[in-house]
């Protein structure tokens, strides 16, 4: 449900996006880093909202390879957790991936 809601929030500002741009297609003068020029309001709206989609999109792939590394890391560090406590003849009781708690117990 979660996933639907951004898709329709996405179409509804694309909307209205493309509506606004497309009621400015005037002429203005734009002052780029090192020289000025004249361009369609138009091409100066899309344009930035398609940096602006291409600059959160990079922010959100980052954020998303940290947290995949760091999820490696703590299965990596849970995997040696498991043989440690197998070599201390201790088991861990494992429920399906849904459960949120691991029982340790011990075997005797």
């Amino acid at each position: 449900m979660k996933g639907q809601s951004y898709v329709i929030l996405a179409i509804v500002f694309i909307i209205v996006v493309a509506i606004f741009a497309v009621s400015n297609v005037e002429a203005v003068d734009v002052n780029y880093i090192f020289w000025t020029g004249n361009s369609p309001l138009i091409l100066v709206i899309l344009f930035s909202v398609l940096m602006g989609g291409i600059i959160t999109a990079a922010v959100g792939a980052v954020k998303v390879f940290r947290l995949q590394r760091e999820l490696r890391r703590y299965k990596h560090e849970n995997s040696l957790m498991d043989k440690k406590l197998q070599e201390n003849g201790l088991t861990i009781e494992k429920r399906d991936k849904h459960s949120k708690s691991v029982e340790d117990s011990t075997n005797k």
